[in-house]
């Protein structure tokens, strides 16, 4: 008998025993966001967190605020699409 399992289903038991998996899922997210936005727009993130499935963004620029006011629906189908679940349903650029 061989206790062979892939890195993923290691990694989705280990998941399954968080006693917090909202918070884990969260930081993901969060983990994820310069990859989504890319380094420009990451490097002008001032401050990000997620609360009740709410992402809230700081930024450096009102400008950019403004013009990523546009991208929220794609923001949010792109966070939750790589963390896979639904984490975020709404974005707050503050």
């Amino acid at each position: 008998m061989t206790n062979e399992q892939t890195l993923q289903e290691a990694m989705e038991g280990w998941i399954n025993q968080l006693k917090n998996k909202t918070e884990y899922y969260n930081n993901l997210a969060i983990s994820l966001w310069e990859g989504i936005v890319g380094p420009v727009i990451a490097r002008e993130t001032e401050h990000i967190y997620i609360r009740n499935k709410v992402l809230f963004v700081k930024f450096r620029s009102q400008a950019l605020k403004h013009e990523l006011e546009y991208a929220k629906k794609k923001l949010i189908s792109s966070i939750n699409k790589e963390t896979g679940r639904e984490v975020i349903n709404q974005i707050n650029f503050i």
